[in-house]
């Protein structure tokens, strides 16, 4: 009996040994694979070579890089890329895992070996663009991140620069405009005073001082629409505006000239529309519009205003909606095709010479496309030399006012349709 019980214990024991043997075994087992699947994660394992780990970014960096405004893209010890943002790859800074922009890849290198923060602006080719394209003007700040990271942040200024140009061009050729007229003033103040006791010549002289004066506020006047617009900001507090008060404010402003060329001003379309934004900025650019055609229309000719209400899914490609089309008519001297392109720049004149003498600025057709952009419309353009040309405001429709919504009535049109020739 004593011998039995000690068998059983001998063999309680034995089997206890075994299953801690086997449980240490497979716990053993399992932390091998780990570590090996660890070693080989994100890497290549061959015979006589040791397990390669990708670099992995340190905590929270993520997070951060996720949310900058910079282009953010992180280069390992290899310059292999380890973190990019898609602006990186819309901007072709990165291309197939790697580093596009050579010079980058070299400030980045130089960080990597003296762990100096460099800044640097560059100017990078545009994506799947042609070499004669302007190029992207862009700001790199290249860092340390860790011990074996850099990170690399691009900001575009391509934009900023721009409106730089473009403010630089526009003071110096405010600068100029009015330097013209100030300058005449002076000039006749001073043949006023030697001519004092000549009242021929003092009337002659007053009166050139009268026309530069007026010029020197139709250009500052000019200047002040222009600031308002220029920012293409879309209307905050609009109003139903009637076309057809416009139409007449236009016709009334250049009556006075129209006359003088005996030109003949005429409206024809749809009456009763009403458009729904700014009506000193709308009427200020019909009246460019109509100013202008008659400015560079000779004598004895007919200009037209036009107006009709289209779909906006027909005109713009956009959703389904109504606009209304104001359409400007002349038959003037017309306007070659390398000029149609600039025609809506500041300043830009076709004819500086004709401008001028008719007291022109170059700044009515930028005030005109600056206040269809508000209105959320466009302005277009068609013309032939020595036939004419046609000025078409797209701008959405408004609605009337309760108390004087009417059945829009048909104005007989005094031109060929506008629409034909635009």
């Amino acid at each position: 009996m004593d011998v039995n019980v000690a068998l059983a214990a001998a063999c309680a024991i034995a089997g206890l040994g075994v299953g801690l043997t086997a449980a240490i075994a497979f716990r053993w087992s399992e932390r091998e694979q780990a570590r090996a699947g660890s070693g080989t994660k994100g890497g290549k394992t061959g015979v006589g070579s040791a397990p390669t780990q990708e670099p992995s970014l340190p905590p929270g960096v993520d997070t951060v890089l996720s949310v900058l405004r910079s282009c953010a893209i992180v280069l390992g010890d290899g310059d292999e890329v380890v973190k990019a943002s898609s602006a990186a790859y819309a901007m072709g800074l990165v291309r197939g895992g790697a580093m596009a922009v050579e010079q980058m890849l070299s400030l980045a290198r130089a960080t990597r070996r003296d762990g100096e923060i460099r800044q640097v602006e560059l100017e990078v080719p545009r994506p799947g663009a042609a070499r004669a394209t302007d190029p992207l003007a862009v700001s790199v700040r290249v860092a340390p991140l860790g011990s074996r990271l850099v990170l690399v942040l691009v900001e575009d200024l391509t934009e900023r620069r721009r409106i730089e140009a473009v403010r630089r061009d526009f003071v110096a050729n405010v600068s100029h405009e009015l330097k013209t007229p100030v300058g005449a003033l002076s000039l006749l103040s001073e043949a006023v005073a030697d001519a004092s006791d000549d009242p021929e010549a003092v009337q002659r002289f007053a009166g050139r001082m009268q026309i530069e004066a007026t010029r020197l506020a139709s250009l500052v006047q000019e200047i002040i629409d222009l600031s308002r617009v220029q920012d293409d900001q879309l209307m905050v507090d609009p109003e139903p505006v009637p076309v057809d008060t416009l139409i007449a404010e236009a016709i009334d402003r250049c009556r006075q000239p129209a006359a003088a060329k005996q030109i003949h001003i005429a409206a024809g379309g749809i009456g009763g529309l009403y458009l729904h934004g700014n009506r000193g900025q709308l009427a200020a650019a019909l009246g460019n519009l109509v100013e202008n055609a008659v400015n560079y229309s000779p004598p004895r000719t007919r200009v037209a205003i036009a107006t009709r209400r289209i779909s906006s899914a027909a005109a713009l490609g956009e959703a389904d909606g109504e606009l209304i089309e104001i359409s400007v008519t002349d038959q003037g001297i017309g306007i070659s095709e390398k000029d149609r392109e600039r025609i809506f720049e500041r300043f830009y004149r076709v004819d500086p010479a004709r401008s001028r003498a008719t007291g022109g600025t170059g700044l009515g057709l930028s005030i005109v496309k600056h206040v269809a952009a508000s209105h959320g419309g466009t302005v277009s353009v068609w013309s032939v030399e020595g036939q004419g040309s046609t000025f078409t405001v797209r701008l959405p429709a408004g609605q009337a006012p309760a108390a004087s919504q009417q059945s829009p009535t048909t104005l007989p049109n005094p031109l060929p349709a506008p629409e034909a020739r635009s």
